[in-house]
């Protein structure tokens, strides 16, 4: 049937969803966990890699992107409880845009949600192998059993996979909290933090400039400091999975942003203060918290320390996972993807096609860049190239859920809203111009502009794939249903 100028709607019976049914389980606490797991990997290494433009100029970064982060979650705490599907930024973008803006939205998020797992297992199976001594031609079994591993974890059953993710979550926070501590008696702020000068050297006495390259050394800054807070907007995919999300989302996802915030500045302030380390070293370091941590306690305990550091990877692994999961189950179940991918595990009611299919694309890719470019070029593509192409995407994202945000506010006035965020329209705005300014940096970068051109081509593949196919196979899912009767009324 079609129900909408240029867009076909399947008809289905009750038989389809039956075969596409979630659990509900999560509480505050279960969404809490799965948005700072998200993320807290960010807290072990990445951010650092912006220091190399000063520590002042990664302060006021990391102020900003916080701000954006703000304005984006304090949004996604009123639209989740006022949307509750599983669809999450697709299923705003949906009722706000319609199913273009829904299926850009959806794409992009895609994009972050199949490659920064892939990313992560890198730098997760590196550290492993470094711990048990194995060949460096030995990290794609690596990734391979990591995939299975966690896949597994979260094809079992929604309550297990929600209190995995609560107990590394908590072990990873513990693990940060305990450097902090460490920390404190060994730092010299001055001294170390301050250590980069004008022209990116070394100052051995340390006391450098707060911008050692200006205001351009901030705007260079957005792009890493991204990494302290990027995948908590995957909270919203848990909706249908939340006892009463209409309580629980604004609740668990404005609980995970603060958290989040004061670690990133904790880890900000003391990571570099610590006396030996400073500055200009963590900003070329793989693992800045594990660098701060031998220099505490010494190499002598090396591997010990380095599994401590593992933590922080694996919580924001088993949680991308399960984000992915639903991700690709919600545009699946809602006819933008193949309808297949949404099926359900009969008896755990877990999309576990879902799953399995986006990690089998993400190995896909890994195993290819690893066997086509070799061992060293590979690796740097994939630590680097699939990562930029992920916070493009995220940063894409962004932009089109803050735009569905003020939409909803100005075309659907009425709509029940158990949540209303306090920065309103103002908010959702910065989130907007700062995403595309930092966007724009992400292009000045050459490095990024690769990843970006990848992006571009997975686009152009998605774009004509629902032009040509997609849009005229649209089933009417919850989100579906929800967008086309409130376009209908006017109102909410």
């Amino acid at each position: 049937m079609s129900v909408s100028s240029g867009f076909n709607y399947t008809q289905v019976d009750s038989t389809y969803f039956e075969k596409r049914g979630l659990r509900r389980y999560a509480g505050v606490w279960s969404l809490w966990a799965l948005g700072v797991g998200a993320v807290i990997s960010g807290h072990f290494s990445g951010w650092n890699l912006g220091l190399a433009n000063g520590w002042g100029s990664m302060f006021l970064a990391t102020v900003v992107i916080a701000i954006m982060y703000l304005g984006l979650t304090f949004s996604l705490a009123e639209m989740s409880p006022a949307l509750p599907h599983t669809g999450g930024a697709y299923s705003f973008a949906r009722t706000a845009m319609g199913p273009w803006g829904g299926f850009l939205t959806g794409l992009a998020e895609n994009v972050e949600y199949v490659l920064t797992p892939a990313v992560i297992v890198y730098f997760i199976s590196s550290y492993m192998s470094s711990i048990f001594g194995t060949s460096t031609a030995m990290l794609p079994l690596w990734w391979i059993g990591f995939y299975i591993l966690f896949v597994g974890l979260n094809i079992v059953g929604v309550e297990l996979s929600f209190k995995v993710t609560l107990i590394v979550t908590l072990l990873a926070l513990a693990c940060l909290v305990v450097f902090w501590f460490s920390a404190l008696p060994a730092i010299d702020f001055t001294r170390w933090a301050m250590n980069v000068g004008a022209e990116g050297v070394a100052l051995p006495e340390g006391k450098g400039p707060f911008l050692p390259k200006g205001f351009m050394g901030v705007l260079a800054c957005l792009p890493f400091a991204v990494w302290l807070f990027l995948a908590i907007e995957q909270l919203p995919l848990a909706a249908e999975e939340s006892v009463d999300p209409a309580r629980d989302m604004p609740r668990g996802i404005l609980a995970g942003i603060f958290t989040l915030i004061v670690s990133a500045f904790m880890i900000l302030w003391l990571n570099p203060s610590v006396a030996g380390i400073g500055s200009h070293k963590l900003a070329t370091s793989g693992e800045p918290l594990l660098d701060g941590l031998k220099a505490i306690y010494g190499e002598g305990i090396a591997k010990t320390l380095a599994t401590v550091a593992v933590l922080g990877l694996v919580a924001s692994f088993h949680t991308i996972i399960f984000a992915k999961g639903r991700q690709i189950y919600s545009l699946s179940r809602a006819g933008y993807f193949p309808t297949v991918l949404s099926v359900t595990h009969g008896q755990r009611k877990t999309p576990h096609l879902a799953m399995t299919a986006g990690s089998v694309l993400a190995l896909a890719v890994m195993l290819a860049l690893w066997f086509s470019l070799g061992a060293d070029k590979g690796a740097a593509v994939i630590g680097g190239n699939l990562l930029n192409m992920a916070v493009f995407g995220a940063m894409f994202s962004y932009i089109m859920q803050a735009i569905a945000f003020i939409q909803l506010r100005r075309n659907f006035p009425r709509l029940h809203r158990p949540y209303r965020s306090p920065f309103g329209t103002v908010g959702a705005g910065l989130t907007v111009l700062i995403a595309a300014v930092t966007l724009y940096f992400q292009l000045t970068d050459p490095v990024y502009r690769e990843g970006v051109l990848w992006v571009a081509l997975w686009f152009a593949i998605g774009v004509l794939y629902f032009a040509l196919v997609g849009r005229h196979r649209l089933i009417l899912s919850p989100e579906e249903e929800f967008a086309l009767d409130h376009s209908k009324s006017g109102q909410g």
